[in-house]
């Protein structure tokens, strides 16, 4: 159902507020959805699942509880995977690997690398 005249001018109204008072956090909300969130949690999952595999094959022989925690990270890692797999579904799939063959893999990694610089060098 579509949203009646006055509706969409309230609607208007807001959106241009929200342009004044925080233009910042406007332009976010503006450029993320779902399958960027889900994307992300993605990628540190995957993250997740290596870290764990680490864990488990340098602590296995020397410590059973450290080689079994990071088989539990593993384990974690794939829930939170299938999870947002299943949150992105095929359309968001297909938008996130069309955007990463136009980027190109570098240059996807490369805005990566620069946000987590920029995020951790402002607490300095």
């Amino acid at each position: 159902m579509p949203l009646s005249e006055h509706e969409q001018k309230v609607l208007q109204e807001l959106e241009q507020a929200l342009y004044r008072q925080d233009p910042a956090f406007a332009d976010r909300v503006r450029s993320e959805n779902v399958y960027r969130y889900a994307g992300r949690y993605l990628r540190w999952s995957v993250l997740g699942f290596v870290a764990g595999l680490v864990v488990m094959l340098v602590f296995f022989t020397t410590s059973v509880l450290a080689g079994f925690a990071g088989v539990l990270l593993m384990f974690a890692s794939l829930i939170a995977f299938w999870t947002n797999l299943r949150r992105m579904g095929r359309a968001g799939w297909d938008d996130l690997s069309q955007s990463l063959r136009a980027q190109g893999i570098g240059t996807a990694l490369n805005g990566t690398r620069a946000r987590l610089r920029d995020r951790f060098h402002k607490g300095q």
